[in-house]
């Protein structure tokens, strides 16, 4: 059944008025839980299980998310190369919109979700400026042609790679544009594993044109609130904070999240 809804506002409408909006949560975990095989690829899961996809963004959104991301994390041209899926990128990202759009309860969005091309840039590695922007404007073309409302640029640890993204949804779609990246306490404060501390980040990816930004994966809530501080600190604009369910942990045989919802929600107040 197809619950698509336009919304009557977009995104940063909706923020300027004064709306929270929540967002959904893991994909990986919950594919996992439905079929995905270890070493799969996720984004094949829309052409080879949509009812999964769909049914994934139909949990979330009837768990009560204003905001449901794409099954697409891993989608660029760059990432499918390791799955020999190279080209059928532009197929992936329009069917991880489609399905999750197909589900949409009105006044709710779709969001594009644009991960890590999995490469680093010359010197350190071998992949170009320009070989990397096209491979984000081939990723969030195709999802913007499948319905999303947004994009969420998300998991990024170097700031150069998320600046190119950025600069590849600016370029060339009329979406809100969302930059997460992740962060790690250490004794000095947060940085990504690449060394880009918060306020810097907050900085640049606002100034290559993010509307939202903000910290996602690898901290649990608590870790999640101090950070949350230090962003707020860095900018009075629109914050997008996405935690872990706690550190996972390996415990009979399987993959655990140590915080409840019960527990998280008594830090969301």
């Amino acid at each position: 059944m197809t619950r698509t809804g336009t919304p009557t506002l977009t995104i940063l409408q909706r923020l300027a008025r004064g709306d929270l909006l929540i967002s959904d949560g893991a994909t990986g975990t919950y594919l996992q839980q439905h079929g995905l095989e270890p070493g799969g690829c996720p984004e094949a899961f829309n052409v080879s299980h949509p009812e999964v996809v769909r049914g994934m963004a139909k949990a979330y959104f009837d768990a009560g998310s204003d905001l449901v991301m794409t099954n697409s994390f891993g989608g660029s041209r760059l990432m499918q190369k390791k799955y020999g899926f190279e080209d059928r990128v532009r197929e992936f990202n329009r069917l991880a919109a489609a399905h999750a759009k197909s589900q949409a309860l009105p006044g709710h969005y779709v969001v594009g979700s644009v991960g890590p091309t999995g490469v680093f840039l010359e010197p350190l590695g071998e992949v170009s400026e320009e070989a990397m922007y096209d491979a984000f404007v081939e990723q969030i073309t195709a999802l913007e042609e499948g319905g999303v409302d947004g994009v969420a640029i998300e998991t990024m640890t170097a700031i150069e790679e998320s600046k190119l993204a950025i600069k590849a949804a600016r370029e060339h779609t009329q979406l809100t544009i969302m930059a997460t990246m992740t962060f790690d306490k250490s004794p000095r404060g947060f940085f990504t594993i690449m060394g880009v501390p918060v306020e810097r980040a907050v900085k640049e990816l606002v100034a290559a044109g993010a509307d939202i930004v903000g910290a996602n994966c690898g901290n649990g809530i608590d870790v999640m609130i101090e950070l949350a501080q230090q962003l707020r600190a860095a900018t009075n604009g629109y914050l997008l904070l996405q935690a872990n369910a706690g550190i996972p942990a390996i415990k009979d045989g399987k993959i655990v999240y140590p915080e409840t919802p019960a527990y998280m929600a008594e830090r969301n107040g």
